[in-house]
């Protein structure tokens, strides 16, 4: 079930809401929730509508248990990046290799005594 609800814990929710409740006001109760439910099942069926409206033609094409956040697995997603053998991880690794290659930037030299420049706006 969902929220960790099984039938058996449900079952005793519900006798124990009919006895507090009581026989007389059970019924209005009952057609309350009923409302409720109904309520929210067609507010999730509209939204659904709305979003395949919005989406058009590919709402269906779209993988949503792909998208499900409990599936993804940190580690998975590190070794399949590591051992990803694309035409873009090869221009990374080309890119980091002509990085490493340059000639490194030439630093400003200072006089013994002399302060380096210090910029107001920049702190």
């Amino acid at each position: 079930m969902f929220f960790g609800l099984t039938i058996e814990k449900l079952l005793l929710i519900g006798v124990i809401a009919a006895l507090i409740i009581g026989p007389e006001r059970l019924p209005r109760y009952a057609e309350s929730l009923a409302r409720l439910t109904k309520r929210a099942k067609e507010t999730m069926q509209g939204a659904k509508t709305r979003m395949r409206d919005e989406m058009g033609p590919e709402f269906d094409e779209v993988d949503w248990r792909k998208l499900d956040p409990r599936q993804y697995d940190p580690r998975r997603i590190i070794r399949e990046a590591l051992l990803d053998d694309t035409p873009t991880a090869t221009m990374r690794a080309a890119g980091a290799a002509a990085l490493a290659t340059q000639a490194p930037v030439d630093k400003p030299t200072f006089v013994a005594g002399e302060k380096p420049p210090f910029d107001d706006e920049a702190t």
